[in-house]
């Protein structure tokens, strides 16, 4: 597990790696989508070689090493998380377990052997099927633009328990989802707003808001380059077998229409998502 502290990582001495002003700029200017994997070697050959600061000379070094060698770094796949369970400050439901599953699944499809039978000439990273899971909606890992992004949720619901009218839930909502009725002294959500997070459950003190189901809102068909696209998200919360199933399916289109290595969101269409939507919700 890489850290996700941007500027620093631990090292074994219990200290901090130290970027020098110039480092930072110069990795800065490696292509946005092997960046993460480009300061993580920096970082990591640096601290193999008993150094503390990485200056311009670690990241020249690494940056040449990894980029002449990047089709032995392809492995097919990118599944990739945000700060994971000891991180983020706003978890709503994390998926460590999912992610086990997914990963094995994607190796058992055999991602990298698909791909070298269907690209023609050397591999590159934006061939890769690309996986991200996010614990909260603030969404730090960008399933927005994946082929598949996954994002901790939590659906709250209003229960039976006595509202003490404190307002602490409206207040935790930053999407002004929540609402107190003073008629009828309850909470209410709006659901056409709510994004799921689960801060105004952590919020009431009373126990008039609480989780009605935890799971994943999923997105489907994101992608950058040049034809961008954001990913649809499907309409309903999936628990962790349902998650990982549409991720199997998923999977199965894949590699039944990408052709030449056209990415997930090129050949996913509307009757795609329709089906998939309509199977799982």
């Amino acid at each position: 597990m890489f850290c996700k502290i941007p500027f620093a990582l631990p090292l074994i001495f219990g200290g901090y790696m130290k970027w020098t002003d110039e480092a930072e700029e110069a990795v800065k200017k490696v292509p946005f989508f092997v960046r993460k994997r480009v300061r993580e070697r920096v970082e990591k050959e640096a601290s193999e070689a008993g150094k503390s600061v990485v200056t311009i000379a670690e990241v020249k070094t690494t940056q040449k090493r990894y980029l002449s060698g990047m089709a032995s770094e392809i492995k097919g796949y990118q599944l990739d998380t945000c700060f994971g369970p000891g991180g983020c400050p706003n978890r709503a439901y994390g998926g460590d377990d999912l992610s086990k599953r997914i990963e094995m699944l994607l190796k058992e499809e055999d991602m990298l052997g698909f791909l070298k039978k269907n690209v023609k000439g050397d591999l590159k990273f934006h061939h890769e099927f690309r996986i991200t899971f996010s614990d909260c909606p603030n969404a730090c890992s960008q399933p927005q633009i994946k082929d598949i992004g996954i994002i901790g949720a939590v659906l709250p619901t209003i229960t039976d328990e006595i509202c003490s009218l404190c307002e602490a839930c409206v207040g935790s909502c930053a999407e002004g989802a929540v609402s107190i009725d003073k008629e009828k002294e309850v909470p209410v959500i709006n659901f056409d707003l709510c994004l799921k997070c689960g801060g105004c459950i952590k919020a009431c003190p009373t126990g008039t808001i609480a989780s009605e189901r935890n799971g994943f809102r999923v997105l489907l068909g994101g992608k950058l380059g040049r034809h961008p696209r954001l990913a649809r998200e499907i309409g309903c919360i999936l628990n962790d077998d349902e998650a990982f199933e549409i991720v199997k399916a998923c999977v199965r289109v894949y590699k039944k229409k990408s052709s030449g290595g056209k990415r997930f969101a090129e050949i996913f269409d509307d009757a795609d998502f329709s089906e998939l939507e309509q199977l799982f919700c």
